[in-house]
């Protein structure tokens, strides 16, 4: 693919990526769903997954331990990936390139690619569900909506939350095969 070619491609990518964003956060405009969303970033910020990795070894016992103390270094581990991404990319967040999107949540930091709200969602969730499957029923809707509510908020594209899916999945697949 030549230069020019690729500038293209990436130019529409760009374009269709902010579109599909712009759609999204038109959400924010009506209460409930602004409300709902907002309360799943807010959870996805860490509170919820501080309490719950210790929760596990005090719900199943000591075969959680280990599991626990995975999950612990894999979002440790998940962290420092997303902030060497977010310094090293810088890109903004799209309520601070375009004026047309509306901020309805508070941003942790500066940089949008990639999310990290995401990233730990679905790492921790992976890693909870393949030991404790039904877990899933709760997990696995609220990781959605913690990744729904990034681009629904203004927070961030949604290509910055697919890949912090993408990154959240290999590091939760990680995380099983070491526990």
């Amino acid at each position: 693919m030549k230069a020019t070619a690729l500038t293209e491609w990436i130019a529409r990518a760009d374009a269709a990526d902010y579109a599909l964003c712009r759609r999204l956060n038109r959400g924010a405009a009506f209460a409930l769903p602004r409300r709902i969303f907002q309360l799943a970033s807010r959870l996805g910020d860490g509170i919820l997954w501080y309490a719950v990795i210790p929760a596990l070894p005090l719900l199943y016992g000591r075969t959680a331990l280990r599991p626990a103390a995975v999950m612990a270094l894999t979002g440790i581990a998940g962290l420092a990936l997303y902030k060497l991404l977010k310094h090293t990319l810088v890109r903004e967040r799209p309520f601070l390139r375009y004026s047309n999107i509306d901020l309805a949540g508070a941003p942790l930091d500066r940089y949008s690619f990639p999310s990290g709200h995401t990233l730990h969602a679905v790492c921790f969730t992976v890693q909870i569900t393949a030991h404790y499957p039904p877990l899933g029923w709760v997990l696995i809707p609220l990781t959605v909506l913690i990744a729904g509510s990034r681009p629904v908020l203004g927070l961030h594209y949604p290509t910055d939350v697919l890949a912090g899916a993408l990154l959240g999945l290999a590091l939760g697949a990680l995380g099983v095969a070491l526990a």
